[in-house]
């Protein structure tokens, strides 16, 4: 009979219930646990927050042995063995941030099988050493996280995540698992070949994330406009604001902090201790943002940040999915907000062009910004397009994204484009966007005067379009490829192959309409979903937990997210079986922190218990 019928009595549901506090498996969850438990490998992927942790650590927890969690980042190993303690389970970390007693006491529990769960990183798990060890112990499982760094094309590609495929000879008997939030069909087919997965059973859930809101807005004054969205959507929130360059990230986070707003810098160029304070300061307060280039983010568990907002053009519609999905872990409503402009283009284009890749690596980078920029030039819904990308087919617009909630208008831009590419054309395919709006639009200077331009036939003949339509315009042509910028010179723009049918008038072509940025309506912003007479008892809660996670040191969702305390404040619990009843609420915390929460829910009375709204 299969481990996961009788070992120690347990069953999937049993564990899930008395140690997790869930009712219920989501999805395939509990397929994914029995292939598992029965020793066949397995490839997961699935949304981040979608559950992939409970897919391992159940089953680690079932079968005989140890499971070993191949994890790339110290700071996500620490808070997931800590929620993990919280809950009861026996977990442990194997990595840098501990002296040399702490390893050899955590090897010491491995040989002496008392550990359920041990996290390591594949740098020091491939060490003869740390190969040695787990040969001398009786192993449950191998969990490969962010198996997406296996991918050589990929945005988070890490060489030693290569190395992995020598568990399957090593350790031909024990099961392993490779799980993921994000890959595409190629990169799918990648991981399944780099670790030798072959023979896995493959589990692909949706991609979609329902509750995160996918915004693109125009850049105007991208200072005002992200002080704007934070204030008025997400004060007293945590957010990420992600930038290209470190001098950004820097400036950005000096500015709002003079602001106001709470924020702090993230990026490779700052020195371990800081980026690990950072980090830690965001896992642990409500109400932080974090400005920061890509160097950020992978493996975050914080389950209620609110937004990720992109000051720059993502470098493919992968790492854009991947980003923004460290929004609304918890499920609760949250924002993904990018800027997007001509000068995105430029520089995504100039990076590739100029980076020392193979052209066949350039091939595939032109391919993804084409996605991206696809995506923000969409008209129609933003959330279906993503799906699209990693092989959904959704029947419906998805009614959480700015071009459901506001439908952009589309107009016949088939003369204004033929103006446009026959002023590039006849001023030389050497001048740039600003350049080119002014001789639109009949705007003498000395220059259009030196190089005879007012006497083209095009010179104004776009005066009834402003600088902003015409902007608007270069822009979807750039990203439709009918224009091209001089990479090698000074941006100036040039003809692309594809414009000469639109140019002949063989091809109409119709474009999203440039128009005033909205302000966000009521289906676009969050609410609380605090009712005034319950928020003294929200407020409560959360200091309970604050004053409870400061003590232990871990983060305040590690205690109890949002979530559950969104549960208490509808449900007040009074009793020790009302309290299990929660979700999130398993034996262990019961015991733990059932006494203090009921107490400060008895002291703020019985409120207004269905007054929350917990969409």
């Amino acid at each position: 009979m299969p481990y996961f019928e009788h070992k120690n009595g347990m069953t999937p549901e049993s564990i899930l219930q008395a140690t997790f506090g869930f009712d219920a498996f989501r999805g395939r969850q509990r397929t994914i646990i029995e292939t598992l438990t029965r020793g066949t490998d397995a490839l997961v992927l699935m949304p981040t927050g979608g559950g992939k942790s409970l897919c391992y650590q159940i089953p680690a927890l079932l079968r005989p042995g140890c499971g070993v969690v191949v994890s790339p980042l110290i700071a996500l190993m620490v808070d997931q063995v800590a929620a993990l303690r919280q809950a009861g389970v026996a977990a442990a970390y194997l990595n840098s941030s501990l002296g040399t007693a702490e390893q050899r006491a955590v090897e010491q529990q491995m040989l002496a099988g008392t550990l359920d769960l041990v996290y390591i990183a594949p740098e020091r798990l491939l060490q003869p050493r740390c190969l040695d060890l787990l040969g001398r112990c009786e192993i449950a499982l191998f969990a490969i996280d962010e198996a997406h760094c296996v991918s050589q094309w990929g945005h988070d590609f890490r060489p030693e995540y290569l190395q992995l495929a020598a568990l399957a000879e090593r350790f031909a008997d024990t099961p392993r698992i490779a799980l993921t939030a994000t890959a595409d069909g190629p990169t799918r087919r990648e991981i399944v070949e780099r670790l030798r997965l072959h023979e896995a059973r493959q589990f692909i859930h949706s991609f979609d994330r329902p509750n995160i809101c996918y915004r693109v807005a125009e850049r105007g004054d991208s200072r005002a406009q992200l002080l704007r969205f934070i204030t008025e959507e997400h004060a007293n929130e945590a957010g990420i604001v992600y930038g290209l360059s470190r001098n950004k990230v820097e400036q950005t986070a000096a500015w709002l902090c003079r602001q106001g707003i709470a924020a702090l810098p993230y990026h490779a160029g700052l020195d371990h201790a800081a980026r690990t304070a950072h980090q830690r300061r965001f896992a642990r307060e409500d109400a932080l943002v974090v400005v920061a280039t890509v160097a950020f983010g992978m493996g975050i568990d914080k389950p209620d940040v609110r937004f990720v907002a992109h000051l720059d053009l993502p470098a493919s519609i992968e790492s854009y999915y991947q980003e923004t999905g460290r929004a609304g872990r918890d499920g609760r409503p949250a924002n993904a907000w990018l800027l997007y402009g001509l000068a995105d283009v430029v520089q995504r284009r100039r990076m590739i062009e100029q980076s020392e890749s193979s052209e066949a690596r350039k091939r595939i980078e032109r391919h993804k910004l084409d996605a991206m920029l696809a995506y923000c030039e969409i008209s129609s819904c933003r959330r279906g397009h993503l799906l699209r990308y990693f092989g959904e087919r959704p029947q419906t617009a998805c009614g959480n994204c700015d071009t459901c909630h506001a439908p952009p208008e589309t107009w016949d831009a088939t003369e204004a484009a033929r103006k446009l590419l026959s002023a590039v054309y006849r001023t030389g395919q050497r001048f740039g966007a600003q350049y080119l709006i002014a001789h639109l639009r009949g705007e003498r200077d000395a220059r259009a005067a030196r190089f005879g331009h007012t006497q083209l036939s095009t010179f104004g003949i776009g005066a009834d379009f402003s600088h902003r339509q015409w902007g608007s315009l270069i822009r979807q042509l750039v990203a439709c490829g009918y224009l091209d910028v001089d990479l090698a010179g000074y941006g100036g723009l040039r003809l692309d192959e594809r414009a000469r049918p639109l140019l002949r008038g063989e091809q109409v072509l119709h474009l999203r309409r440039v128009r005033k940025a909205q302000r966000p309506g009521e289906r676009t912003k969050r609410r609380a979903g605090i009712a005034a007479e319950d928020a003294p008892l929200w407020e409560a809660l959360r200091a309970l937990r604050k004053q409870l996670a400061a003590a232990q040191g871990v983060p305040g969702y590690v205690i109890f997210p949002d979530t559950t305390l969104l549960e208490m404040v509808a449900r007040r619990p009074a009793s020790d079986a009302e309290f299990l009843a929660l979700s999130g609420v398993g034996q262990k915390k019961l015991a733990a922190y059932g006494a203090p929460f009921m107490q400060a829910i008895a002291i703020h009375g019985a409120g207004s218990a269905d007054t929350v709204d917990q969409k």
